[in-house]
């Protein structure tokens, strides 16, 4: 009998916080984990999911969580598929930036996030793009960005009344990765 395999989520009450439930509802073997607390066995798993959150405000808990990192960063290195929204693409790249100093997350994007109070920025509204000729639709709502010049997409970004924003799809082996919150994924 072959193995299942199975969709992990983190989640936790407010790095990874932000899901749609019709999100969930689509995806099948659904099973959570705390990457503040836990190490995710990686081993079956045909979807990580990083939905977003605040992970800026608990940057120490997911610093001395290194192994869940380490076993992030490995998983999307032998090719493993990751969708990541929002605080998820933050937790992948190089770091996080605040006002207390630097902290290393996942290192699987080569970007750095900034979330000093003096490079806040209000980013929100309505995205949609085509990536593979699939259509994907969703939102954003962000005040972090990227420190330094915005990585280039995968994608061109359109906002509600058709203008191009923008804010990268980051495509990366099996990782795909946005400020974007999609309402459906597959």
């Amino acid at each position: 009998m072959a193995a299942t395999s199975r969709t992990l989520i983190a989640r936790n009450q407010e790095s990874f916080s932000f899901i749609y439930q019709e999100n969930i509802d689509a995806l099948e073997n659904v099973e959570y984990f705390d990457p503040e607390v836990e190490v995710p066995c990686l081993d079956d798993v045909s979807l990580l999911y990083l939905p977003g959150g605040y992970p800026e405000r608990h940057l120490e808990a997911l610093v001395h969580a290194d192994k869940t990192r380490a076993a992030i960063r490995q998983y999307a290195e032998r090719g493993g598929r990751i969708i990541a929204e929002c605080g998820g693409m933050m937790y992948l790249c190089e770091m996080i930036v605040t006002d207390e100093g630097e902290f290393p997350m996942c290192g699987v994007l080569p970007y750095t996030i900034t979330a000093r109070k003096s490079d806040r920025r209000l980013s929100l509204g309505y995205r949609r793009f085509t990536l593979d000729g699939k259509e994907y639709r969703g939102h954003e709502f962000h005040y972090t960005q990227f420190l330094g010049e915005t990585p280039p997409s995968a994608a061109l970004v359109y906002n509600a009344v058709g203008e191009q924003v923008p804010t990268p799809v980051i495509r990366y082996k099996n990782v795909l990765a946005s400020y974007t919150h999609l309402y459906h994924i597959q």
